[in-house]
């Protein structure tokens, strides 16, 4: 049979893997530089606390990815009669078979159902996200904000910036430069580490994508009415979905389920082995060479490639070398690094309206943010994540709580380089300065850096259509994942990338527009008429 080699055991490899060896007679061999399954997908385990790095929430407005992730792990019996679930195009009322679905308190291959809730931390105060300009927001920004918002959105509106270019002008576009300066601009320099007008306006046409004033309103006056109660939720905007799926023990469960999975179909998942060469005759690749932790060095050959690793290396590996113009375009790629820092706390100093502050249930107190969005500008942390709202089986201990502080960087500047106890000592001092946690409480820490993150859309990004078109000459290579195609997908968009991969493999089609049109079209794909 044929071989694939695929490089990389994150959401787009495995995915890549098992449809090649459920759909084909393609033999599927994953190699994975480190010793786990999900790439930043992946779930870390400290003393029984689990850490999901960046969030991953499991929802997609592709049928296809829902059935998918449920083939895998079940959702969990649900106790509303009511509750619908929508895929394949169909919702389904759940009542009746509830009873033969699995219990997250006696088996662990599941899904949760999570409800979402995000809020922007600003001016010490809660904010919700999207920004609903309700009462409440409105009382919170004051009288004077409030009307300098309302006439820098009507202005936006009627003279909008042509061309758009860049992600400042993209966001004043969408929500004028008053609510863009006063909600967006800070956290989002805090992610990139540069100004926005330095951004190219293509990443929020991505990540944003219709998201503005008037869905954000129009969604919180259609709540009062009507509340969408399947999980599909397939008519609202991604960033306004109420609920979603999650793995009982985190993301990283799904990747490792799923690697099992193809090695009971046949193919290999090999670990600690970094791909330093892609040897290639003209525009056809014909072997990798990969290196082990002991620095030995071993050959995989093969008739078909998938890579998911950074497109930067991936240029850097070819022999023989890429032309010279294709080699500047890839050295020129920015990504963007990440770090966690973890805090265990037995409560947090904020709570929610009308809570007893003197109660003495520290779970039934906690705050329902699954993450929060740090808009303060005096301190570095960029966001929040509260773990026991993701899973209460990510924390070893109920009466706890497990934060985790997303700091992010560049690979080898003095964040990055910061010793862990200080990186620790700072991210107490930061959510204490801010009135979140005191930080004498804190009962365990760590530190947990990841590179390459975040793919920018700055550097030399604005030739990478040039270095992508160069690229699908290799008639063998499929370049998919967030770091394979250097753009900020979302799981879903990796795995749908990867599946289309292998569905032009089936068809026999060597086109691969339609693999990069994955996250572009209106959504995913499905055409509206049958959603």
């Amino acid at each position: 049979p044929r071989t694939a080699v695929i490089i990389g055991a994150g959401p787009a490899g495995l995915t890549a893997a098992f449809e090649l060896l459920d759909r084909t007679d393609i033999h599927a061999v994953v190699l994975e530089k480190s010793t786990y399954m999900g790439g930043i997908a992946r779930t870390v385990n400290y003393k029984g606390n689990r850490i999901d790095i960046g969030g991953h929430r499991f929802f997609s407005k592709s049928d296809r990815v829902m059935e998918w992730w449920q083939r895998f792990m079940p959702l969990q019996a649900l106790a509303d009669p009511k509750q619908t679930i929508t895929y394949q195009r169909q919702t389904r009322e759940l009542a009746g078979s509830t009873t033969a679905a699995p219990d997250p308190a006696t088996t662990d291959r599941v899904m949760l159902l999570r409800g979402r809730k995000s809020r922007i931390y600003y001016l010490r105060r809660f904010f919700d996200y999207p920004i609903s300009l309700s009462v409440d927001t409105l009382g919170k920004l004051g009288l004077m904000r409030t009307f300098k918002i309302g006439f820098s959105y009507l202005r936006s509106a009627a003279f909008p910036i042509r061309p758009e270019t860049n992600l400042e002008e993209f966001f004043i576009n969408r929500f004028g430069r008053q609510l863009y300066a006063t909600f967006f601009r800070d956290y989002t320099e805090k992610v990139w580490g540069v100004p926005c007008e330095r951004i190219s306006a293509e990443w929020g046409a991505q990540r944003v994508k219709g998201l503005s004033i008037t869905k954000a309103v129009w969604h919180f006056v259609k709540k009062l009415f009507q509340r969408d109660r399947s999980i599909g939720q397939k008519g609202t905007e991604t960033s306004l979905i109420e609920q979603f799926l999650y793995p009982k023990l985190g993301p990283g469960q799904m990747w490792e389920t799923v690697a099992v999975e193809v090695q009971k179909k046949g193919g290999e998942v090999r670990t600690e082995l970094e791909v330093v060469r892609l040897r290639r005759e003209g525009e056809h690749i014909v072997e990798v060479d990969a290196r082990d932790a002991g620095g030995v060095t071993q050959s995989f050959p093969g008739e078909v490639f998938f890579s998911t690793m950074p497109v930067k290396q991936l240029v850097a590996a070819l022999d023989p070398p890429a032309p010279e113009d294709m080699r500047a375009i890839a050295d020129g790629l920015v990504y963007r690094d990440f770090i966690t820092v973890g805090l265990l706390l037995p409560q947090l100093r904020i709570t929610e309206p009308g809570q007893d502050s003197a109660s003495s249930d520290r779970v039934a107190k906690l705050i329902k943010d699954n993450w929060i969005y740090i808009q303060e500008p005096d301190v570095q942390v960029g966001r929040l994540q509260i773990f026991n709202n993701w899973s209460p089986y990510l924390v070893a201990d109920s009466n706890t709580v497990w934060l985790g502080l997303e700091y992010f960087c560049n690979e080898g500047d003095a964040l990055w380089s910061r010793p862990d106890a200080s990186m620790i000592e700072l991210a107490k001092d930061e959510l204490d300065r801010i009135g979140i946690i005191d930080q004498a409480t804190v009962l365990d820490a760590m530190v947990l850096r990841v590179e390459k993150t975040y793919p920018a859309y700055f550097g030399s990004y604005e030739r990478f259509p040039e270095l992508r078109a160069w690229l699908d000459r290799f008639d063998n290579l499929f370049l998919i994942g967030r770091n394979g195609m250097h753009r900020y997908n979302n799981q879903d968009h990796s795995m749908l990338a990867a599946m289309t991969a292998v569905d032009n493999l089936v068809e026999g089609r060597g086109d691969k527009a339609n693999v990069w049109a994955t996250n572009t079209e209106e959504e995913y794909h499905e055409e509206k008429s049958k959603s």
